[in-house]
């Protein structure tokens, strides 16, 4: 055999190794390819299956916070959860929850605007969920379609959310003191028993008890936007004093904690049309006010608030921040409010005290502003 045929010989020898090689690598890649399509199918699965969970979880944890809030019972919040997940399907299956998958405690807000939530602790204000799709869980873990083939035989997803629900109690705790029917632009701290509006009703239309019944109805009106379900009580306070044929105790509560907002409208519309006067006991105002907001009518899972207002000085009874504490031992947080010649300090004092936020209203449109702010806090968010 000369060279050339030597030559020829060798090179159909080697095109068909390559050919087999050639073979050998489109098996491997087309394996690869095949794998890396499976892979594919099984991530998207996962992820939709993580997406669905979260969904149905958030919606079982809104349901407990409404559950509560609507029956103040956690057995009913806790079924009304479980319903819910059950009517969400995750991965082809309904969400099953366990009791032990619904948790109520108390969350709070920490300085830096995070949350953290303790279990069981009291009071109650927040609900979290466990949405499981694991093979512990009510629903087992989420099978694979093809990572059987890599030995992953299922996925198990897991989502928490939280919920705090504030529905609050709301106790509005007035001044209907003498000056309260001062005229808007007097400067007097105090109403003298000679003025001739003395023994006059309050409903003057440029008095100070005035401008107070236009930012209740105000804060009335921003009560009926919010989602949640509020019960406002109405206490006012002066002084034991009798004068003009009329007596009033120092403290009452004009109306009892109810979802009926129109009856706190009534109970001042009947206050602006009697001839009550006194001095300015505002630590009897507090008293009254915790009165309320722990009397039977009371909620035990929804947050208790106290909106103090005053126009004065106090100057009957005990300095009313050393009241206050009495307040923080029943969870209650006042926010108060200095209108005109209030004591602003002593009216701080109250509300750092229990942790509530002082206003001053140097004006009506202010004092309008602020109650309707007070009103529209927000009561309900996701925390995680």
């Amino acid at each position: 055999m000369n060279r050339s045929h030597r030559y020829v010989e060798l090179a159909r020898k080697w095109l068909k190794t390559r050919r087999g090689a050639i073979v050998v690598l489109a098996a491997f890649m087309m394996i690869v390819f095949l794998a890396s399509v499976a892979f594919s199918v099984d991530v998207a699965y996962m992820q939709l299956a993580k997406a669905q969970l979260r969904v149905a979880t958030d919606a079982a944890a809104r349901a407990a916070g409404e559950g509560l809030s609507r029956e103040q019972d956690i057995d009913y919040a806790r079924e009304a959860a479980k319903e819910i997940a059950r009517a969400n399907i995750v991965a082809g299956k309904p969400l099953l929850l366990d009791d032990s998958d619904v948790v109520f405690g108390r969350s709070n807000q920490q300085g830096n605007g995070a949350w953290t939530f303790i279990p069981n602790d009291q009071p109650i204000n927040a609900v979290r969920v466990f949405g499981r799709r694991t093979r512990a869980a009510p629903s087992g873990s989420v099978p694979m379609f093809f990572g059987r083939v890599f030995n992953v035989v299922d996925f198990q997803p897991t989502q928490k959310a939280t919920v705090v629900r504030l529905d609050r109690d709301i106790c509005l705790v007035v001044d209907r003191s003498s000056s309260m029917k001062l005229y808007l632009n007097d400067t007097a701290p105090t109403m003298s028993t000679r003025d001739s509006r003395f023994c006059k009703p309050a409903n003057m239309s440029l008095s100070r008890w005035a401008a107070l019944s236009v930012a209740l109805k105000r804060f009335i009106d921003a009560l009926e936007t919010t989602p949640q379900i509020e019960h406002v009580a109405l206490v006012s306070y002066a002084s034991d004093y009798t004068s003009c044929n009329h007596s009033n105790r120092a403290a009452e509560i004009d109306c009892p904690l109810s979802e009926n907002h129109g009856a706190v409208t009534s109970a001042v519309a009947r206050l602006s049309s009697t001839k009550f006067n006194g001095a300015t006991n505002i630590e009897a105002g507090i008293l009254e006010g915790i009165e309320a907001l722990t009397s039977p009518d009371a909620r035990p899972y929804a947050a208790k608030t106290m909106v103090l207002m005053s126009d004065g000085y106090y100057t009957v009874g005990r300095r009313p921040s050393l009241v206050a504490p009495r307040a923080v031992d029943r969870d209650i947080l006042i926010h108060t409010i200095s209108f005109g010649e209030a004591d602003q300090d002593e009216m701080e004092a109250i509300a750092n005290a229990t942790g509530g936020t002082h206003y001053y209203a140097p004006d009506a449109a202010a004092l309008q502003d602020i109650f309707e702010e007070i009103a529209l806090t927000l009561p309900v968010i996701f925390t995680d």
